[in-house]
């Protein structure tokens, strides 16, 4: 039972990422979320330096043995955050290539037609 609190918490901090990271669209909204998301685990960070034994205690409250551990399972999620971020990023720009590249080939006639054409 002590470790049902970080599971919960991972599980509900993953499909969050999910959540927010999948949606189609890149509004005002969703990069205010990130932003916010960012500085948070940079004032945790900060916290977590200047004061180690905070970190021991909250691991021990939510079920981890630990801080060191609580740390990994941060940055874990983190992680996966930014992978998911990266991909959705990556799928959008591929989109954004195979539709100039038909742009262009549509446009542009084919060489080896012009050459027949051309000798004939």
């Amino acid at each position: 039972m002590d470790q049902f609190i970080i599971k919960a918490l991972l599980i509900v901090a993953f499909v969050v990422f999910g959540t927010l990271l999948l949606r189609s669209g890149g509004s005002a909204r969703t990069r205010a979320i990130r932003t916010l998301t960012m500085l948070v685990f940079l004032a945790a960070a900060i916290v977590t330096v200047l004061f180690p034994a905070i970190i021991n205690d909250l691991a021990r409250s939510v079920g981890v043995g630990r801080g060191a551990d609580l740390l990994l399972y941060g940055f874990l999620v983190a992680f996966i955050g930014h992978m998911l971020s990266n991909a959705r990023k990556q799928s959008a720009q591929d989109r954004q290539i195979t539709e100039l590249a038909r742009s262009i080939a549509l446009q542009t006639p084919l060489r080896s037609q012009n050459h027949e054409s051309q000798e004939g």
